[in-house]
């Protein structure tokens, strides 16, 4: 098929680097994979930070420039076959896809798409809908967790829902043999306010439980917040945290391979690819039990996940790991089978053709 590929939220193109954007992409290339030709129908973002009158106003002149924009090009060059929305949510809605696809009879489906109940009041109700109403009309809403899987099936019974698990390509980590230091711990994280900043705090609570072990944290990653994030580890040793700052990803392979676990709490991760990604450089990961981190660390067999909130059994858990070399050697080789085999982009584009297959037939059937 021919698919137009639209990221609400933000474009596979932004300039700066996020799991949404990750994601995005990645569901391109699957898409590619799995045969089909992929383009970007739009790089106009719809998110709104704050939800105020005028604010929604303006966005919604902006969609209909867009979708007047895009129905002409269309009506010009041809339509596709399909439009492809990526996390649509009540911050980024879809405001362009429903109703094109109504009006060239395009197939319609959304990946990763979210609803949450709460956040029925005031403006936000309206954006609300607007993703309910892409959700019942998608052919098939694909679901990322079983958490989003679960919550589009309570507020819309009718629709249908399809489940493909997050997933990377493992190829970059995968070529690099791991050469574990010991003792070496790292994270990978954006320093930014809200959860990034809540599992940066627990982190550094969890290892001041630790200062009787011999351990030393990387932590690559950058942002708004760096200064905090910094303040928050001053009570170590100087040599205790290495500051990376951001890095490329071939940069972030390396260092991995030369790590002995990856340490993220993962406070409201939806999911979190870069877990996936320490895994398939052979990292068992320590998290919390929390929101969709569940999704791509198994307990047990990848990593060790801990009740939320509990900063003493975080720390006993990177203490254990860090002091059991064959528990965790075991854990490394299933986390790098897990991540760089289950949960690759070749596994996914096979996936991904069989939920759109099955859209062509109903598709035909219906027809």
């Amino acid at each position: 098929m021919k698919i137009a590929f639209y990221s609400p939220l933000k474009s596979p193109n932004h300039p700066v680097p996020s799991g949404d954007r990750l994601m995005a992409r990645l569901l391109m290339a699957a898409l590619v994979k799995a045969g089909h030709e992929v383009e970007i129908a739009s790089e106009l973002r719809a998110f709104l930070p704050d939800a105020s009158a005028d604010a929604i106003a303006a966005r919604a002149a902006a969609m209909n420039a867009e979708r007047a924009r895009i129905s002409a090009l269309w009506r010009e060059r041809g339509a596709p076959d399909l439009w492809f929305c990526y996390h649509p949510y009540y911050k980024a809605p879809d405001l362009l896809g429903p109703e094109l696809g109504r009006e060239f009879g395009l197939g319609y489906v959304t990946a990763e798409a979210s609803y949450s109940a709460r956040r029925n009041n005031g403006l936000w109700a309206e954006m609300q809908q607007h993703v309910l109403d892409a959700v019942q009309q998608a052919a098939v809403n694909i679901c990322m967790t079983r958490r989003d899987f679960d919550g589009l099936a309570a507020v819309a019974p009718e629709a249908c829902l399809a489940l493909l698990p997050p997933f990377i390509d493992p190829a970059l980590f995968l070529e690099k043999q791991p050469k574990p230091e010991p003792r070496r711990l790292i994270t990978v994280a954006m320093m930014r306010s809200g959860d990034k900043m809540d599992s940066y705090v627990m982190l550094a609570a969890a290892l001041s439980r630790l200062k009787h072990l011999p351990w030393q944290l990387s932590v690559v990653g950058d942002g708004p917040r760096a200064a905090d994030v910094r303040a928050l580890f001053a009570g170590f040793d100087e040599d205790r945290v290495i500051w990376r700052r951001q890095q490329p990803a071939a940069e972030i392979a390396e260092l991995l391979s030369r790590s002995t676990l990856y340490v993220w709490p993962g406070c409201g991760e939806a999911y979190g690819l870069a877990y996936l990604e320490a895994q398939a450089a052979g990292l068992p990961v320590v998290a919390q039990e929390i929101a969709g981190v569940p999704e791509v660390v198994i307990h047990g067999k990848t990593g060790l996940l801990t009740p939320v909130g509990d900063v003493d059994a975080y720390a006993q858990a990177i203490e254990r790991l860090l002091t059991a070399d064959d528990e965790r050697a075991v854990l490394a080789r299933a986390a790098r089978s897990f991540a760089g085999e289950e949960r690759s982009l070749d596994r996914a584009a096979v996936r991904l053709s069989a939920i759109l297959d099955g859209y062509i037939e109903r598709a035909q059937h219906d027809g």
